[in-house]
């Protein structure tokens, strides 16, 4: 969700400064073209698990292979482009160069990118039960919005909110209560202290600042806050306010104020991750998957981990950030492509008891089942109910430890439009209160505003 003069700019630069290479792995095909050849359709489809993450990639090359034996007719390319599938500076050049796969991976911010790159397929013609036995389930908001002028260009996969992520040990270990997290951001500096006080390089909270990801959380600690990115008619930047001054103040008190935060900034979404699974952060803000990558990824355990609420200022949040992901289709496919790769999506993702709802094969796995997310079917339709019965009966992880966070439901707010352009820069407004101990929050504030109204302008 980007301006284009901004993202045409970054691209260049990324296409002619990165090699980028995509590895494919899995199924053979005598037709590389991804065309109709000899009876069969082939299709590119990217965000195959990287090696290290040993039983995903077992299980997707397994449903690729159960796929295309109900599907003989169907070959699928897996693609991978790395762990965290979209990778903003990575997925632009991928845009830019028109080296997306066939079926490639977004976020929900990515539409206008996409449309603006020209690389968006309208798919509203094969929409449909007939390709996704599930269509009519998935909640019409997340449809909508990879929705634009009436037409669907994706397919939601995956949705989240935030909220505190804390790891229990070191709770205890800091004479905290586990069953009573932070729920002020006052009480989560006053933790944060405890924890840290723990040494041993402990962060008693930690927070991205690079790779579009301090924008990112900026972001949903604003919408805690009471604030919002952008005005009502998303023609200007918003967030130079009190909320956004009460964000960066805190972060600043907790960061030099307190020494709470560590000395190691400049995170972005693996650096967090990989000291949390080292048991090195205390707290931070993330979705119920973040644990899931913690344990899978970077050989954390998830008895350690459970989760509150986004916390408010000096009481209940008054927002949280909610996101996801879907696939889009690349320009000029045909067709049986669209059909053959609506039909994968459907297996893969959207079909109760298979792909990424097959939760009696991930039970005795090192992937967790019981998480309360992705909340992908409408309530009451009859996938929701299929897939919440799968969960529960599959459960492997204390799902206790995430009863706070789904009994306190806290009201979430989209994604702002031009996404990752303005969290590319707030990444600067983050990295400079976390980085600089005499940071100016009024300033870092005004000279975002200042970009984030340019971007905008241009884009109009």
């Amino acid at each position: 969700m980007s301006v284009p003069q901004y993202r045409k700019v970054a691209a260049l630069a990324l296409v002619t400064g990165l090699g980028l290479s995509l590895t494919a792995c899995s199924t053979k095909s005598d037709d590389d073209s991804g065309s109709a050849a000899g009876g069969k359709v082939t299709i590119t489809v990217d965000c195959q698990p990287v090696a290290a993450q040993k039983e995903l990639l077992d299980n997707w090359n397994a449903d690729v292979t159960e796929f295309q034996k109900q599907n003989p007719d169907i070959v699928i390319k897996s693609i991978s482009v790395g762990q965290q599938c979209n990778n903003p500076p990575d997925f632009t050049a991928r845009l830019a160069g028109g080296t997306t796969t066939d079926v490639f991976y977004g976020y929900m911010t990515d539409l206008q990118q996409v449309l603006d790159a020209g690389q968006a397929l309208d798919i509203t013609p094969f929409a449909n039960k007939e390709n996704v036995p599930t269509w009519d389930s998935i909640d019409p908001a997340l449809t909508g919005v990879f929705t634009d002028a009436g037409k669907i260009y994706a397919v939601p996969v995956k949705n989240y909110s935030m909220g505190l992520v804390y790891n229990k040990s070191l709770f205890a270990k800091a004479g905290l209560d586990a069953n009573n997290p932070p729920k002020t951001w006052t009480e989560v500096r006053d933790a944060a202290k405890k924890i840290a006080a723990l040494g041993d390089g402990v962060a008693g909270y930690s927070e991205y600042s690079a790779g579009n990801t301090g924008g990112w959380h900026f972001t949903s600690l604003l919408y805690s806050q009471g604030g919002t990115v952008l005005s009502e008619d998303g023609k200007k930047a918003a967030f130079n306010s009190p909320e956004g001054k009460q964000v960066l103040q805190n972060l600043k008190d907790m960061r030099f104020g307190d020494n709470s935060m560590g000395a190691r900034q400049l995170l972005q979404w693996g650096d967090l991750l990989t000291s949390a699974a080292a048991g090195k952060v205390g707290m931070f803000v993330g979705a119920p998957d973040t644990t899931q990558a913690i344990v899978s990824q970077f050989q954390g355990k998830y008895e350690d981990w459970a989760m509150a609420p986004l916390p408010g200022q000096a009481g209940a949040a008054k927002g949280t950030l909610g996101g996801g992901e879907g696939y889009f289709f690349k320009k000029d496919l045909t067709p049986e492509q669209v059909k053959a790769g609506l039909k994968w999506i459907a297996y893969q993702k959207l079909t109760p008891g298979k792909g990424q709802f097959d939760y009696a094969r991930a039970k005795p796995q090192n992937y967790p089942v019981g998480l309360p997310q992705p909340l992908l079917f409408a309530n009451g339709s009859d996938a929701q109910k299929q897939e919440l019965e799968l969960r529960k009966a599959n459960a492997n992880i204390d799902t206790e430890n995430f009863k706070l966070f789904e009994a306190t439901p806290v009201p979430i707010k989209g994604e702002p439009r031009d996404a990752q352009a303005i969290y590319a820069v707030l990444d600067s407004t983050m990295s400079g209160v976390l980085t600089d101990p005499k940071a100016n929050v009024d300033a870092l504030l005004k000279t975002a505003e200042e970009k984030v109204n340019q971007l905008l302008a241009a884009g109009s």
